[in-house]
């Protein structure tokens, strides 16, 4: 019953995470709310940065790390299961159909719908990452909930990143040496 629960929540992530595997993160904070003797906002925080770093998409990498935590490694091969599930049958069945539907205009108008919804799911899991990051709403004192050292590395790594714009594995080593300097 545990699998066929993951396999059920993680199915309905990847059938409405319409952008890619970032566009995933949204629903995982509301997965965290729902269950936070589960998942927590700082622990999918974490495994954001472990999905990232790890080969393979960011999806399925968060799902296998979330089914893990609950049900083991069954439990994370089900969760990843479910979430690329919905993806694998719905291009199937796209790729059957579009050629004869190609020039719709009610699939052309349905895919220019899409662009929109993705844009606010992956701003949403940029905004919810960035606040994850910078912000500490558990600080006992209100000057305490911002963390002025990431402020300070995120402003620093933004402008270089803008600025010369090198490989972005540069960026990496550089925050995770401050991370590991500035024990943040």
């Amino acid at each position: 019953m545990v699998f066929l629960f993951l396999f059920a929540v993680f199915s309905k992530i990847g059938l409405f995470a319409i952008g890619g595997g970032l566009a995933t993160i949204p629903f995982f904070f509301q997965l965290a709310d729902n269950h936070p003797d589960w998942l927590t906002r700082e622990m999918i925080g974490n495994m954001l940065a472990i999905a990232q770093a790890s080969p393979g998409a960011i999806g399925p990498n968060l799902s296998a790390y979330a089914g893990w935590l609950y049900a083991g490694i069954p439990g994370g091969y089900m969760a990843a299961l479910g979430l690329v599930a919905p993806a694998i049958i719905i291009i199937t069945i796209v790729a059957r159909t579009l050629t004869a539907f190609r020039e719709s205009v009610v699939v052309k108008s349905l895919f220019s719908g899409f662009r929109p919804a993705a844009a606010g799911l992956l701003s949403a899991a940029a905004f919810a990452v960035i606040a994850l990051s910078l912000w500490n709403a558990a600080a006992p004192v209100w000057y305490a909930h911002i963390r002025w050292k990431e402020v300070v590395l995120f402003a620093l790594l933004f402008f270089l990143i803008v600025k010369f714009k090198k490989h972005p594995i540069v960026y990496v080593i550089i925050a995770g040496a401050a991370g590991v300097i500035f024990q943040l």
